[in-house]
C-alpha cells in the first residue's frame, strides 16, 4: 500500500496550510467572540479553489476528491474549526446533487458552488428525528408541476447564510416508527432555494462551540418548488442522504485530526517556555507522557482518516464500506476531545483562560462527536458489521 501523497494532494495541503496560517489563524478568536459568519474567509477559500475539491471538473470543480478535502480541512482545523466546517459544508451541501442530481441540476448549482457564488446547506435533522432519520416528519406533496413542502429542520449548519438547501421530506405514507426499512423508501430529496416563498429561518441557536458558523432552525410552510428540483426519483432521498453522510464522515474526522494537532502543538510550545521546579515544563516525564499519547493518537487518526477518504475517492462508500468510514470519524473526533483536554491540562490554569486558544478548541471538539452521526450511531454501524461477518478479524 502506497502511503505517499501525490504531488497534487501535497499542493492542496500546502495551499490550505498557508491560508490557515495567514488568513484563518488571525481571525479565529474573533469569530468565536462575535459569532459572525466569516465571508472573507469563505471568499479566500473560493479564490483558492478549495470549495470545489469534490465537484467534478465538468461542473466547475477540480475533482480532486475527498482526500484532498480532508487534507485542507485538517490544516484549517488546526486553528479554527468554524472555518474548517465551511470547507466541509462545501461537500455536504453539494454531494446530494453530485450523487443523485440530474445533469441540469448539476449544471445549475455545482459550478456556482465551486466558485463560491452560492452557499448550500444539508437539511435532514428534525426536532423529533435526529439519529432516526428514516422517521422524519417533513412532507412534500406533488401538486401538478410543483411540490408543496411542509416541515421543520433543526441544527442546520450554515442554514441562515445558505442560498439553497438540500431538503429531505416524506413523499409517501406508511412510514415512520417501524425502523429504517419502514421509512427509508418514502423519503425524497429536493433542492430548495432559500428565497422561495414559505421558506423561513425563525432562529439560530446559541452554541457551546464552532460559533463562527450559524446553526439554524429552518421552517418550510407550503413552500412550493418545481418538480424539476427533486433530486433523483421519489423515494430515493434516504439513500442519497446516507451516502452523502458516508462520504463526508472521514472529513469530519479530519476536523478532529486537525484540532488535535493544533491543540497539542500549542501546548508543546508553551511547555518548552514554562519553567517549573527549576526546569522547563517539557522536561517533566508526566508532561512527556501526555505529549507522546497525543502523538500516538494523532498518527493513528491520520491513517484512519486518509484511508477513509481514499475509500470514498475509490467509490467505496456504500453500506458495506460504512464501518471503515465510521471508524475514521469516531476515532478522530474522540481523539480531538481527549487531546484538547490534555492540552489544557498541560497549561494548567492558563489553559482554562481565553487568553489561549485551547479552551476554544475544547468547546469546538465537543461538537464533533455529535454531528453527522453520533459516536454511538457509528458504533452501531461498526458492531452490526462485525456481527454479520462483514468486518471480520479471523
Amino acid at each position: 500500500m502506497d502511503y505517499e501523497l501525490s504531488d497534487a494532494h501535497k499542493l492542496i495541503r500546502d495551499t490550505a496550510r498557508r491560508i490557515a496560517r495567514e488568513k484563518v489563524a488571525p481571525r479565529a478568536a474573533g469569530l468565536d467572540e462575535s459569532g459572525e459568519y466569516p465571508d472573507d474567509i469563505f471568499g479566500v477559500f473560493a479564490e483558492a479553489g478549495l470549495l470545489g475539491l469534490t465537484i467534478p471538473e465538468q461542473y466547475g470543480g477540480s475533482g480532486a476528491g475527498f482526500l484532498a478535502l480532508a487534507l485542507a480541512v485538517e490544516e484549517v482545523a488546526k486553528y479554527c474549526n468554524s472555518s474548517a466546517l465551511i470547507l466541509l459544508l462545501s461537500a455536504l451541501s453539494t454531494q446530494p446533487i453530485n450523487l443523485g442530481g440530474s445533469d441540469e441540476q448539476k449544471r445549475e448549482w455545482l459550478p456556482r458552488s465551486a466558485a463560491g457564488a452560492v452557499k448550500g446547506a444539508f437539511c435532514l435533522t428534525e426536532p423529533n428525528t435526529g439519529s432516526d432519520a428514516a422517521s422524519l416528519e417533513s412532507r412534500a406533496r406533488r401538486d401538478g408541476d410543483d411540490y408543496a413542502i411542509d416541515g421543520e429542520k433543526v441544527y442546520i449548519s450554515g442554514g441562515s447564510v445558505a442560498h439553497y438547501v438540500c431538503f429531505f421530506a416524506r413523499t409517501a405514507e406508511g412510514a415512520g416508527g417501524g425502523g429504517v426499512a419502514d421509512g427509508a423508501g418514502a423519503i425524497s430529496a429536493f433542492i430548495v432555494p432559500t428565497e422561495s416563498p414559505g421558506f423561513s429561518v425563525p432562529r439560530c441557536d446559541r452554541k457551546m462551540g464552532v460559533i463562527g458558523v450559524p446553526t439554524a432552525n429552518i421552517v418550510l410552510a407550503d413552500c412550493r418548488v418545481p418538480a424539476a428540483n427533486r433530486i433523483g426519483d421519489e423515494g430515493s432521498g434516504f439513500k442519497t442522504a446516507m451516502l452523502t453522510l458516508n462520504t463526508c464522515r472521514p472529513v469530519v474526522g479530519a476536523r478532529g485530526l486537525g484540532l488535535a494537532e493544533g491543540a497539542i502543538a500549542y501546548a508543546l510550545d508553551f511547555a518548552r517556555q514554562r519553567q517549573t521546579f527549576g526546569k522547563p515544563l517539557v522536561d517533566h516525564q508526566a508532561i512527556q507522557f501526555m505529549l507522546a499519547d497525543a502523538a500516538i493518537g494523532i498518527e493513528a487518526a491520520r491513517h484512519l482518516v486518509y484511508y477513509g477518504a481514499h475509500l470514498v475517492d475509490q467509490g467505496k462508500y456504500q453500506r458495506e464500506h460504512a464501518p471503515h468510514l465510521s471508524i475514521a470519524k469516531t476515532f478522530a473526533t474522540e481523539l480531538a476531545n481527549k487531546v484538547a483536554s490534555d492540552a489544557i491540562q498541560i497549561l494548567g490554569a492558563q489553559g482554562y483562560m481565553k487568553d489561549h486558544p485551547l479552551e476554544r478548541h475544547y468547546r469546538d471538539a465537543r461538537q464533533l462527536m455529535i454531528v453527522e452521526g453520533t459516536s454511538q450511531i457509528q458504533r452501531l454501524v461498526i458492531a452490526r458489521a462485525m456481527i454479520k461477518g462483514e468486518l471480520a478479524y479471523w
